[in-house]
């Protein structure tokens, strides 16, 4: 049955927009007073609310709402056992990611906390995070495995990623993220990569849990050597493939745009030479403001990034050690001020762009056979939604066409 959502004060379509490059406030296409037919948890058609008035059911707009794109969270880690706090005190205190790591914190606390877990408390804590991510307008997010670091545990955290997909209204997509850190049953990275290819992968495959793979390309985790092979395996595989790159040295974008990735994510280090590789490529560069935010370092270089000409996406990274805040939409406005977004890159970033680093092409946009996926903000000049910082949060979801109860 098809039915008309409207009337909108200003639908902000996103449609026409370069996927690669600088975006201009005034490339913005703004349909006042307009309304969208959907059918099937598709968009049909978008125009005046006046030009399909009286010919449709109605799902009638009482006041004067801005309507955009649902967002895409494209970078998070966000099914996690215990908490870091103990790690986040010592790095306002002054200990850096990188010591707490090789102490034996860090990414290796989540490891023993999420090993110790249980599904069910994995899925409830995960159901809670995923559930306030809809609330705030997120309709489809990427959720990476990685605290599990063997094959048992990888594949417990992917099913809870999996069993989240299927109970909650918002799309989710699953990475696995095994090549996190060397898991400390190991003594090589090489060793611990195979271990992976050939005892991992296949279950994934089998089990349909995941079809992409990322790693973290950095000294203290992987170096440019063995993350090259191990993406080649993955890739050989039939996975889709994404890196953690340049968060603090500067080496694994270049690796990410040779072996073809999705996405370069992080890119807090990234310098001219890298910009110039990632603008030249079909490589989203993924930029992680809630990293630089938990860690206290500069954020990566989105303006110079844009204007080079390369594709950026803005994600929240969340996850208990580095980025626990998790708002996508508060961090991409402090990103935006820093960095001096437009507001049509900023909404970009987190929309149609987010969705490219996901190989997605059905979403970000409001246009004729879209995904439905709309959120709409109590204000009457889209302006206001980055005025607020971030703290302005949708006052309605819609996912597929179908609205999100905010319970």
């Amino acid at each position: 049955m098809k039915k008309l959502i409207g009337p909108f004060k200003q639908i902000i379509t996103l449609r026409g927009i370069p996927l690669k490059g600088p975006i201009g406030d005034d490339q913005l296409e703004i349909i006042s007073d307009g309304g969208l037919l959907i059918e099937n948890g598709s968009i049909l058609q978008i125009g005046a609310f006046s030009k399909f008035e009286g010919k449709f059911e109605v799902e009638e707009i009482k006041s004067d709402l801005v309507l955009l794109p649902g967002l895409i969270d494209s970078h998070t880690h966000m099914c996690w056992g215990g908490t870091r706090a103990e790690d986040y005190a010592l790095r306002i205190s002054g200990a850096t990611y990188q010591e707490i790591l090789k102490r034996g914190g860090g990414i290796h606390e989540s490891v023993r906390k999420t090993r110790k877990s249980t599904p069910e408390e994995l899925t409830n804590s995960l159901r809670g995070r995923a559930m306030r991510h809809a609330r705030e307008g997120v309709t489809t997010v990427e959720i990476k495995s990685g605290y599990g670091l063997n094959v048992q545990d990888e594949i417990k955290m992917l099913e809870v990623i999996a069993s989240i997909g299927e109970q909650l209204p918002i799309n989710i997509i699953s990475t696995c993220l095994a090549a996190h850190v060397r898991s400390k049953e190991f003594e090589d990275n090489r060793t611990y990569l195979d271990f992976i290819v050939n005892s991992l992968f296949p279950d994934l495959k089998s089990r349909k849990l995941t079809n992409r793979v990322d790693i973290f390309v950095e000294e203290n985790a992987f170096n440019v050597e063995d993350s090259k092979y191990y993406l080649s395996q993955a890739r050989k595989a039939g996975f889709e493939l994404t890196v953690h790159a340049d968060q603090f040295s500067t080496s694994g974008s270049r690796l990410a745009v040779e072996m073809g990735a999705l996405s370069a994510d992080h890119l807090e280090s990234t310098a001219a030479k890298e910009i110039k590789l990632l603008s030249a490529s079909n490589t989203v560069g993924t930029v992680l403001p809630g990293a630089s935010i938990g860690l206290g370092m500069q954020f990566a270089p989105a303006r110079k990034l844009l204007d080079a000409g390369a594709c950026v996406a803005i994600a929240s990274d969340w996850n208990p050690g580095s980025a626990p805040m998790g708002d996508l939409l508060v961090q991409a406005a402090l990103i935006g001020a820093y960095e001096k977004l437009s507001t049509a890159e900023t909404f970009a970033g987190i929309t149609f762009r987010a969705a490219k680093a996901l190989g997605l092409s059905d979403r970000g946009t409001l246009e004729s056979g879209k995904l439905a996926d709309l959120i709409a903000f109590e204000v009457s000049d889209y302006r206001e939604i980055l005025w607020h910082q971030g703290k302005l949060k949708p006052c309605l979801v819609w996912k597929e066409g179908n609205l999100i109860e905010n319970d």
